[in-house]
């Protein structure tokens, strides 16, 4: 490899477009004998500033160290980065240190158990918005957090910090309604069924959702399956304006983009902690406009929720940090033993959906009853119902079919409903023995629906087909898996050999 020396700009390089992917990481790619990584001492993995004609940014370095993929005097950048800069190929830029981060010390101190203060969280929270912070960093952060756990001032603070991070919706005074589940339950996708009847019946409910974090569907991720999601927030209120509902992803709309950079290393290393649960939920809620709130914590041996100590503590921390933003909020823990409705994986999900709004004969009931139990506590909180009343009124509007009109009506404000696609394979999980089913790991179950593909492969996941308690015949389908490629497939089919059981089965005696 030759060094660099022949520059007729020593302190620039030209860029040249590679094509790598890097997820949503900035990484720039420079030659090991780089006449700038010498005489800056710029190590692999060291943060840079890199600076062009459009802007700048920061990045990690990879260096290069084959000739012929970068000529002495380029340098490359993922497609993220690329994106980012506004680059052009061919384009000058200026490559230096990244000034120290006085963060990363505050950051340390979590990881050695020290309380983070307001002025740290402040802190720590813009300088990962500003991208200053690796993929290494947000892990240590995340990890550390969650480790020894934050506080309710430390919680209250992060919050703040990411609210005051991103964008905030003054929706002029209304009463702005939302619900939000802490997830871990397979296919319990109520929210697009919750936002139809509530705007059905008069509430403003403009809902911004996440993708999977840790499941093998979200709210966005199933929605998307029906109708478009990514509107940004003009698009958003005219949706809101038109039908006083919507279900769009929060990324799009630049609400608490902390919650949607964390949520990505939060996905990698599936660790969703307490203190930054509660944070990531209500700063989106809060910076979305939200006044009243409903929370559904589910609680089983294989939820997220474990026991109902775990529960209680859980809820006291959302009440206590929703009372410092006066949020009316009321918290409804649930049954979460088994899996809701029968699809799991984004666009079965979203066929479960279809079928309760338009009251078909195979729609899951649990999936209908949850949805109603939730839309009435939102229409008694919102005050659109008395007290006592709501799920009545939710049921009525439901079976009117107002409510699958007004679904309807709210896609096709967002760009238009489509039918959700369907898994080239499919392939049964049968009884091997004839029983009474006594558990179901929904842990387990979603490993397999995201093995299978889903939530990438948006067809892919698991046809769940029992319930605790149900008598089951030998060779009688569990459930099925769909999935998107034969690769996937067999992936899915082998996970599930490995494990003792997914459904437990009591044979009977």
């Amino acid at each position: 490899m030759k060094n660099d020396k022949s520059s007729d700009e020593p302190h620039k390089l030209r860029l040249k477009r590679l094509g790598i992917e890097t997820g949503q990481e900035n990484v720039i790619f420079m030659r090991s004998d780089c006449h700038i990584c010498r005489a800056e001492g710029l190590m692999t993995y060291a943060r840079v500033l890199v600076r062009g004609p459009q802007g700048e940014i920061v990045a990690t370095l990879n260096h290069v160290i084959m000739d012929g993929l970068l000529p002495a005097g380029e340098a490359g950048l993922s497609e993220q980065a690329w994106k980012s800069l506004g680059a052009k190929e061919g384009d000058p830029i200026q490559v230096r240190h990244l000034d120290p981060l006085t963060s990363l010390g505050k950051v340390r101190a979590k990881i050695f158990g020290h309380r983070l203060g307001s002025s740290d969280m402040t802190k720590i929270i813009d300088d990962v918005v500003s991208g200053r912070y690796s993929n290494v960093h947000l892990a240590g952060f995340i990890t550390a957090c969650a480790s020894h756990g934050l506080d309710k001032s430390e919680t209250v603070a992060l919050t703040v910090s990411m609210i005051g991070a991103g964008k905030q919706i003054d929706w002029g005074g209304s009463v702005i309604v939302d619900k939000h589940c802490i997830g871990g339950l397979p296919g319990n996708r109520t929210t697009p069924i919750i936002v139809a009847i509530v705007s059905a019946c008069g509430l403003i409910m403009p809902k911004t959702s996440s993708r999977a974090i840790t499941s093998p569907a979200g709210t966005a991720d199933v929605m998307e399956t029906l109708a478009p999601v990514r509107l940004d927030l003009s698009a958003m209120r005219r949706v809101v304006d038109a039908e006083g509902g919507c279900v769009v992803w929060g990324g799009a709309v630049d609400l608490s983009p902390a919650d949607d950079i964390l949520i990505r290393v939060e996905r990698a290393l599936e660790v969703d902690s307490e203190g930054q649960l509660v944070a990531s939920i209500l700063s989106k809620k809060i910076a979305a406009g939200a006044t009243h709130l409903v929370l559904d914590l589910p609680v089983g041996p294989t939820a997220k929720l474990r026991s109902k100590e775990d529960a209680d503590k859980l809820e006291n921390l959302l009440y206590e940090t929703a009372v410092n933003f006066g949020l009316a909020t009321r918290i409804i823990q649930s049954d979460g033993s088994q899996p809701v409705g029968s699809g799991i994986g984004p666009a079965l999900e979203a066929r479960d959906v279809l079928a309760v709004l338009t009251g078909a004969k195979a729609a899951p009931q649990d999936l209908r009853q949850r949805s109603l139990a939730l839309s009435g506590a939102l229409l008694e909180l919102g005050g659109a119902a008395e007290e006592g009343s709501g799920v009545q009124l939710a049921a009525s509007t439901l079976d009117s079919g107002r409510v699958w009109s007004k679904f309807q009506a709210i896609c096709e404000a967002q760009g238009g409903l489509r039918e959700p696609p369907i898994a080239d394979y499919q392939v049964d999980i049968a009884a091997s023995i004839a029983g009474r089913v006594t558990g179901i790991d929904n842990r387990r179950l979603s490993t397999l629906a995201k093995l299978a593909g889903a939530p990438v492969s948006p067809a892919a996941g698991i046809k769940f087909q029992v319930h605790l308690g149900q008598k089951v015949q030998t060779g009688e389908a569990l459930m099925t898996i769909h999935a998107e490629s034969k690769g996937e497939l067999d992936y899915a089919l082998d996970y599930n050999k490995s494990v003792p059981w997914i459904v437990e089965i009591e044979g009977e005696i």
